[in-house]
């Protein structure tokens, strides 16, 4: 037991500086003679095709090939991150049409390790950021040799959740042209959202004539509505089912006076209640309908709020 305890040996660290004095010189003069150590950290096989490669007035340290992963970019700091270097390695891949940029850095900050992270998630599919710590580790009497700790790098996922918000980010755009095109057809129409502006969500909302009850506009991907969102009691929901039941006992006469049924909603597991008139086969997605969507929503609204708001204003919770 001894003796085998014997055969292990402690890993030791030295500054990085003191074993590459000059980052050029040394570092990156290592670095490409020996890409293979960050190949197999990274799981990437580079190839190097030019060392301090120039760009402009700019010099990237290594400028790689990799399977799988196009131009590579490799900026070196053998010191803390730095606003610098990190404008550095966008620019040179960005001016070398490359599709993977290594940052390998001594000390990764923790801010600039979320851009990287931030980056994988924003950027196309094929355009991967990694964040790489290197220290320089020796076992024993052996040489110093770099030691590389990927501290950020793409996945799978981060790739499908900036994807996610991408998608999220152009629904947006088009809710506020959707609300846009809506809020102008219906000027000649009604007041009644004239002092609403379009948002970026798949509602638009104007007051009712009770705190937190509201008519609402909705849009989603592939339906629509018009709806009375009740949320007046914002305890225990109690009064908002007490408005639904008491608009309700009317049903028959608002349906008839609407001129369509309604859904009479107490949303489960939700505090509000509601009365819509949904339309189907309609929404986003249908662009090229909008127009007549619109006015179709616009017309709605106008018997909707006609037959609610008078007997809304005279219930008493």
């Amino acid at each position: 037991m001894e003796k085998s305890l014997g055969l292990v040996s402690r890993l030791e660290l030295e500054p990085l500086r003191k074993v590459f004095p000059k980052e050029a010189h040394h570092f990156t003069t290592w670095l490409e003679y020996n890409i293979e150590a960050l190949s197999e950290r990274l799981g990437i096989k580079l190839e190097v095709l030019q060392r301090e490669k120039y760009v402009g007035d700019f010099k990237v340290d290594l400028l790689c090939e990799g399977k799988d992963a196009g131009r590579v970019v490799i900026e070196s700091q053998l010191e803390k991150t730095d606003h610098d270097h990190l404008g550095k390695l966008l620019t040179y891949l960005v001016n070398l049409d490359a599709n993977t940029g290594i940052w390998v850095t001594a000390d990764p900050r923790p801010e600039h390790q979320k851009v990287i992270n931030w980056l994988n998630e924003s950027t196309p599919a094929d355009m991967s950021f990694y964040l790489v710590k290197v220290e320089a580790v020796r076992i024993g009497d052996s040489p110093f040799a770099p030691l590389f700790t990927v501290t950020a790098g793409p996945d799978k996922q981060s790739k499908e959740i900036g994807k996610k918000k991408k998608e999220w980010a152009d629904r947006q755009l088009e809710y506020v042209d959707f609300w846009k095109g809506l809020l102008e057809r219906s000027k000649s129409k009604t007041t009644l959202f004239a002092n609403v502006s379009p948002g970026n969500n798949h509602w638009l909302t104007t007051g009712a004539g009770k705190s937190w009850v509201g008519f609402n506009y909705i849009v989603l991907m592939n339906g629509t509505g018009v709806e009375l969102y009740i949320d007046y009691d914002q305890e225990t929901g109690e009064k908002n089912k007490a408005i639904l039941k008491a608009l309700e006992s009317q049903k028959v006469e608002i349906e008839k006076e609407f001129g369509a049924p309604l859904e009479w909603e107490i949303l489960k597991d939700k505090r509000a209640s509601r009365i819509i008139k949904r339309f189907k086969n309609t929404g986003l997605t249908h662009r090229d309908n909008w127009p007549k969507l619109q006015d179709e929503m616009i017309n709605a609204m106008i018997r909707f709020e006609k037959a609610m708001r008078p007997r809304l204003a005279r219930i008493n919770v």
